[in-house]
């Protein structure tokens, strides 16, 4: 077995385990956000008012879900490209690109769902009220 075909499938091997773990990761925190985060509402000044936990709930919806585009439009593209892209070293880039975008969007789906938690559990003003899941 040459150098370079060890090389390959260990980094399929790592590429492998590195999805397992994100994948595992997001179930994790969709179980949790599911059964774990329950907004409710407080008796907080910041609560109390009329429209801003559903402004502050409306905005980070709307800006998950321009994110989750954005990385569906990124993929697309870096996929085109790499389709009619020649060099292994382009391809390679884009490739770090696609995954550098992933975990963007991971990273997106996990912060509102992880703030709600951990808000709620320390007690911070607009954790009671303002429910930032996603879906």
């Amino acid at each position: 077995m040459s150098k370079d075909t060890s090389t390959s499938e260990e980094s399929s091997n790592i590429e492998y385990r590195v999805r397992r773990i994100v994948l595992q990761v997001v179930v994790i925190i969709t179980v949790l956000s599911i059964i774990a985060v329950q907004p409710a509402l407080a008796d907080d000044v910041l609560c109390d008012t009329e429209q801003l936990p559903e402004l502050v709930s409306g905005f980070f919806q709307i800006t998950t879900t321009l994110g989750i585009v954005g990385l569906v439009v990124v993929w697309q593209a870096d996929s085109l490209m790499e389709m009619f892209t020649a060099s292994p070293e382009q391809k390679r880039g884009l490739k770090q690109h696609k995954r550098s975008a992933l975990k963007s969007a991971v990273i997106l789906l996990t912060l509102g769902p992880l703030y709600t938690v951990a808000a709620s559990i320390m007690g911070l003003p607009l954790g009671d009220c303002i429910n930032l899941v996603p879906w």
